[in-house]
C-alpha cells in the first residue's frame, strides 16, 4: 500500500480509527477506498453522505503530501495497522489507531515492554519508587514506555537513560514539537537508543483533550502498565 494514501486515510474528517478498519476491511486496501465510487462508499456500514464527500474530496490527499514530505526528510518512520512492524500488543486494542509515526531504533514488538506512568506532580516519595522499578527491571531486558511528560514519567524515562534501559516516549501532539519543551535534551537522547511515538501528524498542538486520548496506547503497547503515583481523578487512572 502506497504511504501516501495510508496517511490521507487518518485526514478524511469524521473517520476515527473503528471505522478507518472498517474501510479498509472492505475496500482491501488506502488507494482503493480514495479509488471506490460514491456508491460503492456507501454500501460499507457505517458510512455516510458526509464521510464519502471527505474521501471523494482531494483534501485529504493534498494534507497527506505535506505529512510525507516532513516524516521522509526527518527521518520519521510511518507505522500502518497492517505493516508487521506495527506494535501487535496494541492492534488487539479495538480503537487502536490505524497509523503512527515514530521516530527512533527501538523494537516495539520488543519481547518485553512495560509502561510506568503517575502524576506530574509527583512525590519525592513517588520519585524514589519510579527509580528503584526501573533499576530492577533493567537486568530483565525490557522496554519502558512512559509519555515524557512532568513528574513520574520523565523520571522513568531519565531512569532508564540512567541504567541503559530502552525507552519510549508517546507523545500527545505531532513529531514536530515537544511539551513540555524543558524536556527536549531528554527526548534527545532517547531518540538515540529508544524513541518518540505519537498517533498525531504535524501541526497538532498539546490539547488537554491528546493526553487521555494517548494513554490507551502507553497502556496497549504494553505487558504491563505500573501506575507508580496518581490522583484518583488523574489522566494516570
Amino acid at each position: 500500500m502506497s504511504t501516501l494514501h495510508k496517511i490521507a486515510l487518518t485526514f478524511i474528517k469524521s473517520i476515527g480509527p473503528v471505522n478507518a478498519k472498517n474501510l479498509l476491511a472492505y475496500c482491501g486496501s488506502a488507494e482503493a477506498v480514495f479509488s471506490a465510487s460514491k456508491k460503492q462508499l456507501l454500501q460499507i456500514p457505517g458510512i455516510g453522505e458526509k464521510t464519502v464527500e471527505a474521501i471523494l474530496n482531494t483534501d485529504a490527499l493534498k494534507r497527506a503530501e505535506e505529512e510525507l514530505k516532513f516524516v521522509e526528510k526527518h527521518n520519521i518512520e510511518v507505522l500502518f495497522f497492517s505493516d508487521d512492524n506495527y506494535p501487535k500488543r496494541l492492534k488487539n486494542c479495538f480503537d487502536s489507531p490505524i497509523l503512527l509515526y515514530f521516530k527512533g531504533e527501538a523494537d516495539l514488538n520488543h519481547k518485553r515492554i512495560i509502561s510506568i506512568v503517575g502524576t506530574r506532580n509527583a512525590t519525592e516519595y513517588g520519585r524514589n519508587l519510579c527509580k528503584q522499578l526501573c533499576m530492577v527491571l533493567a537486568p530483565y531486558n525490557v522496554l519502558i514506555v512512559s509519555g515524557l511528560a512532568y513528574g513520574i514519567d520523565v523520571t522513568a524515562h531519565k531512569e532508564c537513560i540512567a541504567n541503559n534501559i530502552t525507552t519510549v516516549g508517546v507523545l500527545g501532539h505531532g513529531l514536530d514539537r515537544l511539551y513540555p519543551q524543558v524536556h527536549k535534551t531528554v527526548s534527545q537522547k532517547m531518540v538515540l537508543n529508544g524513541g518518540l511515538l505519537s498517533e498525531f501528524p504535524t501541526l497538532t498542538n498539546p490539547d488537554r483533550q491528546n493526553f487521555p486520548q494517548r494513554n490507551r496506547i502507553i497502556a496497549g503497547i504494553a505487558d504491563a502498565t505500573i501506575v507508580v503515583e496518581a490522583s484518583i481523578k488523574g489522566g494516570a487512572l
